[in-house]
């Protein structure tokens, strides 16, 4: 049963990774059961701060994944009709059958939703459709960089606790 749960903790930390880069998976909610998983082998003496501590990390993460692309298109003169275009282009990117339609989306959703705001400024449409990509962007490797220290953090507990599998 050890063995599994830390073969499927491994699978985890790496769809976590993945999902950091694609919208579609919750990359750092998905690494932190990795790590919970491994409290599960029998041997393993449960540390709920660092399971708190986190579980707080991956749920601030996984919130300011959607948020920052919107302050970010805000922050560059946009719109409420920009920062629903953002969304709404980065769920319609996800499914789009075309190549990083994921990094499309939200860009072309907040010029869209601007030009509908106000067809007339072109310039401020395309800045606050800049800000949206950027935003997506900084919320991507804010991602990225907490899944990877989850996988960090896994190791070292499979490492200290290696008398529990090998």
């Amino acid at each position: 049963m050890e063995y599994f749960l830390l073969i499927l903790g491994l699978l985890l930390m790496i769809v976590g990774i993945i999902g950091s880069l694609l919208p579609a998976l919750p990359g750092p909610p998905i690494s932190w059961v990795g790590i919970l998983l491994l409290y599960f082998c029998s041997g393993m003496e449960t540390n709920y701060w660092l399971l708190g501590t986190t579980l707080v990390i991956a749920v601030v993460i996984g919130i300011l994944d959607y948020v920052i692309p919107a302050q970010g298109t805000k922050y560059f003169g946009g719109s409420k009709y920009g920062i629903w275009g953002t969304n709404i282009g980065l769920v319609i990117g996800i499914f789009a059958p075309i190549p990083f339609g994921f990094l499309i989306g939200p860009f072309v959703g907040a010029l869209v939703g601007e030009l509908i705001y106000n067809s007339q400024e072109k310039g401020r449409a395309f800045k606050a459709a800049a800000g949206s990509f950027i935003g997506f962007l900084a919320g991507t490797f804010m991602k990225l960089l907490v899944s990877l220290l989850f996988f960090g953090l896994f190791c070292v507990l499979v490492w200290q606790n290696r008398g529990i599998w090998f």
